[in-house]
């Protein structure tokens, strides 16, 4: 009898932890397993979320952004194969096909596919392709490309971001620090999973460093000089562009296993156990799949690596025959927005006010200073905290503010991991020193007067 043979599609965070665990999983319990990984993609194991720094200037190469190479996967003994694209699963003959028509057999079958940038149709040509100076940003592929661009770039040339959430914040901050004029264009009132004051400071220090914002701006379409980008229309305005970065959110990657009889939510998202199983002999985890959110037990599409690795990390032990278990997340996200003297770190944990609609609870944001108010370096930082006001527990925290103030996020995504209170995070033992807290810290005092409103 020959090794279990294991075949991951998707060569990323969820997708070689799964690899990388099986296999040490394997060799402790005397199992012998054959790993193949198939991606149709040029890289692996590199960290999507730094390529706007890239962007920037803050990242010097891609290669920095690179966890593990190709290389070093295939030293550990992986079959790697980059540039091979699956398009179809048959998961009763236990078959993948690429798109050359090569066909794959496997013993286990471990779908890390993760979530593409999704396209609007305004964006692309007849043909399907993207016009001239229109793009996304999701691969190192993708900011290899912006970054030409950028250089090629007219001094003052009008970038247009469409979308308001973490990356076009993060793009258009990378844009401006080329020098370029920069329109933000949302059709909510900016990042979705913040709550109204917490979007508004984002807003300003948007504009503050010379961004221009337009909220509520559906696009319809672009405006175009034969296979070239000039401008970007929307019901209601227009504006002239050389560069369009198309930020409107991914999809999961799941559509070679159409028709394959495997359930998928609305968008193609998987819904794995905590062990990463599917079904007999079939596996996902990372960004194809919806996320268990501990605080109501809903499942939510939430790519983000952190969650991959470690759903990639309890599947792969599983597959092996050893027993991890991913428990889900709360939620948390963190990025900042920084160009010339404006500064901003933006930061959220649990459930916005939305999503608690179902509940009476109790809200409020509290302002004050990332350090004690004496000390020069002291800014300002605001903090919403949401508790539930029958059994008190902590339900949501926001965090907007300085250096030093996002961090602040994980505070209370501990308290929330351990279904805590919001006395709890009132009365935690944080630290002081009058360069980073006063004695009050201002989370604890933000969560002590949600208590008090209680």
């Amino acid at each position: 009898m020959g090794p279990q043979r294991v075949v991951v599609v998707g060569a990323d965070a969820a997708g070689m932890s799964a690899a990388h665990q099986a296999l040490r999983t394997a060799r402790r319990s005397g199992r012998e397993l054959a790993v193949t990984v198939l991606d149709k993609g040029t890289h692996t194991s590199y960290s999507a979320c730094g390529i706007p720094y890239w962007m920037a200037g803050d990242v010097a190469s891609g290669d920095d952004l690179v966890a593990r190479t190709a290389d070093q996967h295939r030293a550990a003994g992986i079959d790697l194969r980059l540039g091979v694209e699956v398009v179809g699963a048959d998961l009763v003959a236990r078959t993948v096909t690429t798109a050359d028509g090569t066909v794959v057999e496997y013993d286990d079958l471990v779908v890390a596919s993760g979530a593409p940038a999704v396209v609007p149709g305004w964006a692309l040509r007849p043909d399907g392709s993207a016009y001239d100076g229109v793009g996304v940003v999701k691969t190192l592929d993708d900011g290899a490309a912006w970054l030409e661009r950028f250089r090629a770039a007219d001094e003052g040339a009008r970038v247009v971001v469409v979308g308001g959430g973490y990356v076009g914040v993060e793009v258009a901050e990378a844009a401006l620090r080329h020098g370029f004029g920069v329109t933000v264009l949302t059709r909510g009132r900016g990042m979705s999973m913040l709550e109204d004051e917490m979007k508004e400071r984002v807003n300003a220090a948007l504009r503050d460093a010379g961004a221009e914002v337009v909220l509520g701006a559906e696009v319809t379409g672009l405006d175009t000089e034969g296979d070239r980008v000039t401008g970007v229309r929307w019901d209601g305005g227009s504006r002239p562009a050389d560069l369009v970065v198309v930020a409107v959110g991914v999809r999961p990657a799941t559509e070679f296993l159409a028709g394959s009889g495997v359930e998928m939510a609305d968008n193609g998202a998987l819904r794995p156990d905590p062990h990463g199983r599917i079904a007999e002999h079939l596996w996902a985890a990372g960004d194809c799949c919806e996320v268990r959110r501990r605080i109501d037990d809903a499942w939510v599409f939430r790519p983000l690596g952190t969650y991959a690795t470690k759903h990639g990390r309890a599947l792969g032990d599983s597959l092996a025959g050893g027993s991890l278990a991913f428990d889900g997340m709360v939620d948390t996200s963190i990025t900042r927005f920084a160009h010339g003297d404006t500064y901003l770190e933006i930061a959220r944990t649990g459930l916005s006010s939305a999503e608690a609609s179902d509940l009476d609870v109790v809200s409020l944001v509290t302002e004050g200073t990332t350090t004690t108010g004496y000390m020069p370096e002291a800014e300002p930082i605001a903090i919403w905290v949401m508790a539930d006001r029958t059994t008190r527990r902590l339900l949501g925290v926001q965090v907007a503010g300085g250096r030093g103030a996002g961090k602040r996020i994980d505070t209370a995504a501990a308290v929330l991991w351990a279904g805590g209170t919001v006395d709890d995070l009132a009365w935690m033992d944080l630290a002081y020193a009058p360069p980073f807290s006063s004695t009050w810290e201002v989370l604890g005092v933000a969560a002590r007067r949600v208590a008090e409103r209680i």
